[in-house]
Order: structure tokens, then sequence, then C-alpha cells
């Protein structure tokens, strides 16, 4: 198996040689950048994962995670120094897919790691060579999405969407019409318990895969929610 890269990028030096030696130490390897601009030049294809920090001089980690986006779906774990619940929720619609408050143990840290890494390679198809198997994909209503790996299609388009945006979307598309729960998307698609803050995880991730599926996001065609219940993938639902 290749070895997998991770991009840490933090202003405080001693922060990012702690995390060097720390995931070094687990056989990773680390690139490093001390501000916004460093980590864009250094994000190319090889970018397995970014550590990224989010309160830094210049160019936040916010901008660089939506810059990110605009170019790769690599799972990003944000690092802050905040613990609201409306500053992690601005994490996550900015585009990362986790977070960690400081400070933090090194033991969590390398379990979101390997969860997370653990998540793209499996649902992207990274881990493995070859071609896509085009008979293994999912057609409905426009959109053609692979079950082997993070490609989807909307109305002939792709569209790039993050692990957890894809998770989301394969497990609804799978199941049309069955309604799921806030808890059970978050425990399905995460795979961590789940807790009362976690609703609003699952909302933005939701609101932010209807942007990019959706004709109308305000108005959704394809994922439904069914107050008080959860969401749902409409599939015979008749066109205006």
């Amino acid at each position: 198996m290749d070895v997998q890269t991770i991009l840490i990028v933090d202003d405080d030096a001693e922060i990012r040689e702690g995390l060097r030696i720390l995931l070094g130490g687990e056989s990773y390897m680390i690139l490093e950048a001390a501000n916004g601009q460093q980590a864009l030049e250094q994000m190319t294809d090889t970018v397995d994962l970014v550590i990224l920090d989010i309160m830094m001089p210049g160019m936040s980690g916010l901008h660089v995670c939506e810059e990110i986006r605009k170019r790769s779906p690599v799972p990003i774990l944000f690092l802050t120094a905040k613990a609201q619940e409306s500053d992690k929720l601005v994490g996550l619609m900015a585009g990362g897919d986790d977070y960690l408050s400081k400070p933090f143990s090194y033991a969590e840290l390398v379990g979101r790691v390997k969860a997370l890494l653990r998540r793209y390679c499996v649902y992207r198809g990274k881990a493995q060579a070859g071609s896509l198997n085009r008979d293994n994909i999912l057609s409905a209503r426009g959109i053609r999405i692979s079950l082997d790996y993070n490609q989807v299609w909307v109305h002939g388009e792709e569209v790039e969407l993050t692990d957890l945006e894809y998770k989301i979307l394969r497990l609804l598309m799978q199941n049309p019409h069955r309604i799921f729960s806030t808890q059970s998307i978050y425990e399905t698609v995460w795979g961590e318990p789940y807790y009362y803050i976690s609703n609003g995880t699952v909302m933005v991730h939701i609101r932010k895969l209807r942007v990019k599926v959706e004709p109308d996001p305000q108005n959704p065609r394809y994922l439904k929610t069914v107050w008080g219940k959860g969401y749902r993938f409409e599939i015979n639902e008749r066109e205006a």
C-alpha cells in the first residue's frame, strides 16, 4: 500500500514539529506549511489529508479550506482554539470534515486521522489501482453515482463531493424513499456515537450537498426533508 501523505498547516512551529514527530512515527509522509499561501502551493493530488489550523495570520484556515475545496475533496481536519458549536459549524460550512479543539490528546488526534484516511481511501478507491467499473453505478433522476468510489454526475456533468457528502448521497440513493433520522445518518456515515450536537453537523452537510446536486437548493427535489423525522431521497416525484 502506498504511503499516505498528510499536509500540516499551522503558523506555530512547535505544533507542526509535534505533529510531524507524532504522525511520522505512524509511517505517514508529512508536508508542512506555516501559512495559507504555503499550504495552497503544496496542495497536489498526492495529499491524502490536511490538518488545518483555523486561527492563522493573513489567510485564515477557513479561507484556505474554501480554496482547497475548489480543487480537491481531500478530507480536512480543523484544529481550533474555539469550542463553541457555532464556530465548529462555520468550519464545516467552509468544507471541513472534522475538527479538534485545542488542547487535544495525541491519541484522539491519531484516531481522527486514521478514521478520516480510512473513509477517504475506501470510498474514493484511492487504495486500489485500476479503472472505474462502469457497471457499478446507481442512477436516479439525472444523478449517477459510482458505488465503488467518490464519483458523481448530475445531468451528465461531474461534480466533486467531499468524502462525507458522497457517503450521505450514496446512503440515501441506495435506499430511496426510506427516511433516515439525523441519528442514523450520523452513526452510519461518521461511524461515531450520536450526540445532540451532531444534528447541526448533519444539517450542514445536507445543505452543502443540496447546493451541489439540486437544481434549486432552496426547494429540493431529491434530498427531501421529512420534518420531525429526517431525510430521504425522493425518486418518483413528478417534475413540474
